[in-house]
């Protein structure tokens, strides 16, 4: 018995690295219509005779129904499995490519690239994310941080080929090819994952004081303080780092970086293939970082770092090789919040229903796409300056990184405690639901 439990273990320990793998290629495939967008946003203008803020409303139909639907896609992927909803996902994202490939009006844009990609990468990023945590309890900031790692890596292979087909091919043929290209692999990959097992999903080295009292529903997770803090904070968080990432491009060129060599390459699509590595990378670093040194610790770290290199980008804007490395670094302080964020919702209210309740905090990234894309794109046309747009952006740093180590560290803390005395005082008979719903009355 014990050397079946063992090699039970083993399997499950094997099983688990391969499930990471397979997550990270599909979430590779789903990275480019979020990450790649601005390449294409001077395009869309001279093809569809449209102003940018216009043109941009793609960008966030896009972030919006990929986060906004994701209560609704979390429950999906626990209802009816991951293999099915994820391989859907990945075909949806593509066929959103392909489609837009043929539109010849904004509103054609917008339901297909906006509407397609939106709700395809939505399924495919909450389920991964939700599976991943189950599957490693022990390295959760880890796992988190490697699958979101795939997400803002992914398009790191295909920035540069992409530019280039723009540039020989032009934007219908472009959109039309990769398309099928990313629907393809993603889809063969989603076909291999699996739901973890009830053991490995429950088995943690975390001790008694950092892991969660209880497996709590989202109707139960949705009556919490500490919810909406994380909540707030993931939005405010959301809003800096996609001001930069749908409007690079466009400042770019106005700040004369755009017909400018670095290192013998184009400085902006370099920066793009940079900021790529440092936002995937960031991620299972800053998650690996967060299981040794804790959450809210990290979070500061990061954060404030992303706050201090946007200042020195913007101070130094006039600079193309400093444009591109600093480029780099505002993404390596942005993107751990796709790590972070899902492991200490997970530490705080367990990994059960973990891909449900990431897919509500997860609705803090749509808004946060509506002030980072139209509206900042709307803030620079009104003022004339990108400065406002920074300025926005660098405040919400150093506020979530702050509201991190003094507000939600204790306020955690607090809920933790409190609903772990409440389980050890009502015993074992005492469900979960009951114990918060005392907690927060």
């Amino acid at each position: 018995m014990a050397t079946a439990s063992v090699q039970a273990r083993r399997s499950t320990g094997s099983t688990r690295w391969v499930q990471l793998v397979l997550g990270l290629i599909a979430m590779m495939s789903i990275s480019s219509p979020q990450y790649v967008w601005t390449l294409f946003t001077k395009p869309l203008q001279e093809t569809l005779g449209a102003t940018l803020p216009a043109v941009q409303v793609t960008f966030t139909i896009l972030v919006v129904l990929q986060t906004w639907l994701s209560p609704v896609q979390g429950y999906l992927v626990e209802r009816f499995g991951a293999r099915l909803l994820i391989g859907a996902g990945c075909l949806l994202s593509g066929l959103g490519w392909v489609s837009s490939a043929y539109a010849t009006s904004l509103t054609g844009l917008y339901l297909t690239y906006g509407l397609f990609c939106g709700i395809g990468t939505g399924i495919v990023y909450v389920g991964i994310i939700g599976l991943m945590v189950r599957w490693f309890p022990d390295r959760r900031g880890f796992a988190a941080g490697m699958a979101a790692a795939g997400y803002g890596m992914g398009a790191i292979v295909t920035t540069f080929p992409i530019a280039a087909s723009l540039q020989s091919r032009g934007l219908e043929p472009t959109l039309w090819l990769y398309g099928i290209v990313f629907a393809v692999v993603g889809f063969v990959a989603s076909q291999g994952l699996r739901k973890a097992p009830a053991a490995a999903a429950a088995t943690s080295h975390r001790s008694s004081e950092e892991s969660a009292p209880g497996e709590l529903r989202p109707s139960q997770v949705l009556k919490t303080p500490v919810f909406w803090l994380m909540f707030l904070m993931m939005t405010m968080m959301a809003t800096s780092g996609l001001m930069v990432t749908s409007q690079m491009a466009t400042f770019a060129a106005d700040f004369g970086i755009t017909k400018t060599v670095v290192f013998g390459l184009a400085a902006v699509p370099l920066a793009l293939t940079l900021d790529r590595f440092t936002n995937g990378l960031t991620r299972p670093l800053f998650g690996y970082i967060s299981d040794r040194i804790g959450r809210e610790p990290t979070m500061f770290i990061a954060f404030a770092l992303e706050a201090g290199a946007m200042t020195l980008w913007l101070a130094l804007r006039g600079d193309p090789m400093l444009f591109v490395l600093l480029s780099g670094v505002v993404f390596l302080g942005w993107g751990e919040i796709f790590s972070l964020f899902p492991s200490t919702l997970t530490d705080t209210f367990g990994a059960a229903h973990a891909t449900a309740n990431y897919g509500w905090l997860y609705l803090s990234f749509g808004i946060g796409a509506v002030f980072g894309g139209p509206l900042a794109a709307l803030l620079h046309q009104h003022t004339g300056s990108w400065l406002p747009v920074f300025a926005s952006a660098i405040a919400l740093d150093l506020a979530s990184a702050l509201l991190a180590l003094f507000v939600l560290k204790p306020v955690r803390a607090r809920f933790m405690h409190r609903a772990r005395a409440e389980a050890s005082a009502s015993g074992p008979r005492c469900d979960a639901r009951h114990r918060v719903d005392h907690i927060i009355d």
